[in-house]
């Protein structure tokens, strides 16, 4: 392989943002590989995608959650990769019919979507595995997609508390095969960026054409 041919490595400090999509039709084109973000509102989302991309305005944050009503697409500076980041779901002061559309156009990405590579769950390590989260794990398991969960704000707690925290979601997902990585995150001291970067750097190059 020539120098010029050689694959770029991943840079996840290249994140810009590409295109907000409300369904399916409105996405980029289903090419290349992709890794989608998802939480419930107030989880850390936007600021565990801030953290890991070294960008602090790149995914919105808000105080007011479940303000991210669209997916969007971040492109990387290796072609045809992209982080995407998930409406989230629990506390947003809208109409049941809008949080049914939501869903509904969610549902079609996470299961047309044959770019996406795996989920990036996030949860608070102080209240993890929710209905939602535990919603998304078995559709995982069930999907056969590969699922990385960081435990968020890992920070608001003793190390030997975040740890022993880490150790029960660790038990309570041992029968999920789908579960490739959890993490202990924290946006604040960056624990855990690292590791998370290693992670989906493995997935985006193990898409087929990447890794050659």
């Amino acid at each position: 392989m020539t120098e010029d041919s050689t694959p770029k490595a991943i840079s996840f400090n290249s994140a810009r943002f590409l295109v907000s999509a409300s369904r399916l039709e409105e996405c980029p084109e289903d090419t290349g590989a992709e890794v989608a973000f998802a939480g419930r509102s107030n989880a850390g989302k936007s600021s565990a995608i801030n953290s890991i991309t070294a960008h602090g305005k790149l995914a919105r944050t808000s105080k007011t959650p479940g303000r991210t009503r669209l997916i969007n697409f971040f492109s990387l500076n290796r072609e045809f990769c992209r982080l995407v980041d998930l409406p989230g779901y629990g506390y947003a002061k809208v109409s049941r019919d809008m949080k049914d559309d939501w869903q509904k156009h969610l549902d079609n990405y996470l299961s047309q979507r044959t770019s996406l590579q795996g989920l990036v769950l996030v949860m608070d390590i102080r209240h993890p595995l929710t209905d939602f989260d535990q919603m998304m794990v078995e559709w995982c398991q069930h999907n056969q997609l590969s699922l990385m969960i960081l435990a968020t704000k890992s920070d608001k707690l003793k190390f030997g508390q975040a740890k022993t925290a880490l150790l029960g979601i660790a038990k309570r997902l041992e029968s999920f095969s789908c579960v490739e990585h959890l993490i202990m995150f924290s946006a604040t001291s960056k624990k855990g960026v690292d590791e998370s970067r290693q992670a989906l750097a493995q997935w985006l190059e193990r898409a087929e054409g990447f890794a050659e």
